[in-house]
């Protein structure tokens, strides 16, 4: 018999946290009343996570499921993997680290029953340092203005979807996927509630500033073609501000003669255009690499082994 909840949880180096987050989320699971299955990605541990999932499995195998990777891939491709391995109808993306506590499940479960078919958490009073919260903030602001995803939080991963949704984001096969944004567009009735945020119950975060500003800048190119249409449109006022210029200073030269003295502004504004040039070869480049990487068909992840039991799900 098929569970009625699936949990997906990816883990990256997280031996500290593993016991710790299970020993919280099967009562509150239990307590929900209704059937369930808890999906471990091991996304390359290199530290004892493995051995601690397997325990967990040994000790639970009528509700955890272990997958494992042959290495490292990435929390999103993770997550498609539980996704592509699930059998229940509700689905629910948890961090292994705790700073999204399992207590609070509970009211995602709360409003699917309500028939929203997306719900993602909002987080609130959060714990991480002020420079991840001021990116998160900024993302959030231009995320929405340029895709017009409405949406409080995309980076929080508690979230809860119906199946029917899962479904569709495993369709469009999509090699990068941003599964809050994906998910927010193909939903037809979304919600969002606030939950906790707490500090990290052990380990540190994998996301320094670099991958967060290129996790943030892969969600907008992925999502709109703003970046492309904003180049355009600075094309063209380039182009014609330059054709202006050059018209003056040809003007210039007829009625005043030969100058010298301007030869450093001229250098001022070949830079800024050769600036203007590269960001849009830059912005091009991303677009075109997104292109390459649906057309190599390359797997998003390698499964080394998987962990189950036939009656897996409570």
């Amino acid at each position: 018999m098929s569970p009625y909840i699936s949990i997906v949880i990816p883990v990256y180096n997280e031996e500290n946290t593993l016991p710790i987050m299970f020993s919280r989320l099967i009562p509150v699971m239990d307590r929900c009343g209704n059937s369930y299955e808890v999906i471990f990605i091991n996304d390359g541990s290199k530290d004892r996570s493995q051995k601690i999932l397997n325990d967990l499995y040994n000790n639970r195998p009528d509700v955890v499921r272990v997958i494992e990777f042959i290495r490292n891939y990435g929390q999103h491709p993770a997550i498609m993997a539980g996704f592509g391995h699930l059998r229940g109808e509700v689905v629910i993306t948890l961090d292994c680290d705790l700073q999204n506590p399992p207590e609070d499940i509970p009211k995602l479960l709360a409003l699917i029953e309500k028939g929203h078919d997306v719900v993602g958490g909002r987080r609130i009073n959060r714990q991480d340092l002020l420079w991840r919260k001021t990116v998160s903030r900024i993302s959030n602001i231009v995320r929405k203005k340029i895709t017009n995803i409405d949406m409080g939080d995309h980076g929080c991963m508690l979230r809860a979807y119906k199946r029917s949704i899962i479904d569709q984001i495993i369709k469009i096969g999509d090699a990068s996927p941003f599964i809050t944004a994906l998910s927010q567009e193909l939903a037809a009735n979304p919600a969002e509630i606030d939950v906790g945020h707490e500090q990290r119950a052990g380990g540190k975060s994998n996301y320094n500033l670099y991958k967060l500003v290129r996790y943030n800048f892969d969600l907008i190119t992925g999502f709109s073609l703003v970046p492309l249409q904003v180049f355009t449109i600075m094309g063209m006022f380039c182009s014609l501000a330059s054709f202006l210029l050059m018209l003056y200073l040809a003007l210039r030269r007829i009625f005043l003669g030969a100058e010298a003295e301007g030869v450093f502004t001229l250098f001022a504004i070949l830079f800024f255009l050769v600036s203007v040039t590269m960001l849009g070869l830059g912005i091009i480049g991303e677009y075109v690499g997104r292109i390459y990487k649906e057309v190599r068909h390359t797997p998003r992840y390698v499964i080394k082994n998987i962990l189950e039991g036939k009656d897996s799900g409570k």
